[in-house]
């Protein structure tokens, strides 16, 4: 009598807690995947709000998989697949569609360039998450534009369109430069803010707590307004972010050389 030997499972089994943040990443890659689907029927005002529940759902998953220990391989493989579907290739294509492919293959190109750029970004970011080299001063930041603040800033001219109206945002020479340059700080070494270990001071609590009670206020009446204000402030944080880093590393390097031009006691 031959005993086969029980095959393990290739993914392993999970916990309810486990699925949950798995469930909301696979709806963030649907809301993405339906901003495609709103771009060839042209609806570009649901391609943008799938595209902003998508960030919205992408943001959330990681932080309830840690409250609730539910982080796997596995959700960092799918979050991964995720981010580069619904902010790589699925805001690439409602460009496309929208203003792009009256560019002709210049358009298609820059489209390309953009999700290859993308791709890149997430290899880089997964390649370096838990990296021993990385200086403590460094945590707080993103190297590059982060994949769903991209998606963002490169949908700025269609979200400008729907707010101020066609004639300049919708030209496919305004929108190839949004393309090179959100692809260009995708995969550039300039640092971004992170936000996930920033202590807030006890002082600002209740402002920081007020803007975001206003800006929920504002996204509700004048949505596409409130979107263009953020993406403008975001870009504005980007040289903010460079500044302290370099003021960090240069107080760890002063730091790191004190001690040793310290004299020896009773010297």
């Amino acid at each position: 009598m031959i005993f086969r030997r029980k095959r393990q499972p290739r993914i392993p089994g999970l916990s309810v807690k486990r699925l949950i943040p798995n469930v909301m990443t696979l709806l963030a890659l649907c809301a993405g995947l339906t901003s495609i689907r709103f771009a060839v029927h042209g609806l570009w005002r649901e391609a943008v709000v799938a595209t902003v529940l998508a960030a919205i759902l992408d943001g959330l998953d990681g932080r309830v998989a840690r409250l609730l220990h539910g982080t796997s391989k596995f959700g960092a493989e799918l979050d991964s697949l995720s981010d580069f579907v619904s902010f790589g290739v699925a805001p690439a294509m409602v460009l496309y569609f929208w203003t792009m492919r009256d560019a002709g293959g210049f358009g298609w190109a820059l489209v390309l360039l953009f999700s290859v750029c993308c791709a890149l970004r997430l290899a880089r970011f997964n390649t370096m998450i838990g990296e021993p080299d990385l200086p403590p001063y460094a945590s707080n930041f993103f190297t590059g534009v982060p994949a769903p603040a991209a998606a963002g800033l490169v949908l700025l001219p269609l979200i400008l369109t729907i707010q101020f109206g066609s004639g300049f945002f919708d030209k496919p020479i305004i929108v190839a430069v949004f393309l090179l340059g959100v692809s260009f700080l995708m995969v550039s070494q300039l640092p971004t803010f992170s936000f996930k270990k920033v202590r807030v001071p006890h002082k600002w609590v209740l402002p920081i707590l007020l803007f975001v009670g206003l800006a929920a206020a504002f996204l509700v009446t004048e949505p596409w307004l409130t979107l263009s204000v953020l993406g403008g402030l975001y870009l504005a944080t980007i040289p903010m972010a460079l500044s302290a880093l370099h003021r960090l590393k240069a107080q760890a390097e002063t730091a790191a050389i004190a001690p040793e031009t310290e004299s020896p006691s009773g010297s």
